[in-house]
Parts: C-alpha cells; structure tokens; sequence
C-alpha cells in the first residue's frame, strides 16, 4: 500500500507517528478538511500532470486552481493532468492519496504560491484517509521539492 511506503519514508525522519490515519475518507479537499476539522485551503493537494519531460507535481492550498496561462508560461507547455488510471504508474500513488512524498524516481514536486500564507498544512500521505501536518519549511524539506512556482488563481481573494 501507498501509505506503507510513506509510512516508511517519513520513519527515515522519526515522523511516522505525525502521519493521521482517518477513521473517514480524505479523498477530496472538501472531505479531508471536515474529517481534520480545518479550513479547506489549508488542505495541500497534489496535482499530477504529464509534461514532454515526464510527470510532475504541483502541490497548491485547497482553494486554489490551476491558471492554464500561468502554467504554461512556467512550463512551456498546456496543463494535461494525469488520467487518473496512468496516475498510480507515473506517480506510485492512486488518486485521492496522491501526495509529494515516496514519489516514483523521476517525478518532480513544484510547491505553489499558495501555500506561503499557511504557517501550517495537510498533505495527503498515500492513502485517501489520509493526511500529515507540516509547516511550510518542513513540507519544502520532506517533499523534497523542485522549485515554487506560481501556477494558480483564485486563492488571492479567500
């Protein structure tokens, strides 16, 4: 399982006992915030998307969606999201647990503008009952991201 390999990831750390295992499904930003009791902008979600240089990940607050121009403009190509039967392949997580950490080798993780204002959020750990709190600093440091982009819209006005 998913959650194993992130489980197994974050005990590199002595984190594996933050990782919340929920008793309800995580899945969605909307079902993950009423199951940890949180705004659901301060869920941290992970998009998968296909570019001509392999997957990526961009990991954005929960009120945020992706601007196709900004997108573009940062990776040279039109945003094309994962099919989500290709994600669990390219990605090592299915869909609704997919998170930045225990990727497949090759996947690089993108942080979004949108989580700055959080001093702290809730990625997903590999299963959709899933979630883990991290600072900012932290998730820079366990997702072991590429770079922050600025990707996406209408998160500026929440």
């Amino acid at each position: 399982m998913s959650i194993e390999k992130v489980r197994a990831y974050f005990a590199r750390f002595g984190m594996e006992n933050r990782i919340r295992e929920l008793d309800v499904s995580s899945a969605t930003v909307e079902l993950a915030a009423q199951a940890l009791g949180v705004e659901g902008k301060r869920i941290a979600k992970t998009l998968s998307f296909l570019t001509p240089d392999g997957c990526i990940l961009v990991v954005a607050a929960g009120d945020a969606k992706v601007d196709n121009s900004k997108y573009k403009a940062r990776f040279g190509c039109k945003a094309k999201m994962l099919a989500h039967d290709d994600v669990p392949e390219y990605v090592g997580h299915a869909v609704g647990g997919v998170c930045p950490f225990a990727v497949k080798e090759g996947v690089a993780v993108y942080l979004d503008e949108s989580l700055k204002r959080f001093e702290t959020v809730f990625p997903a750990c590999g299963s959709s009952n899933s979630a883990i709190e991290l600072t900012i600093p932290e998730l820079e440091t366990y997702s072991r991201f590429t770079d922050w982009v600025d990707v996406c819209k209408g998160w500026q006005e929440a």
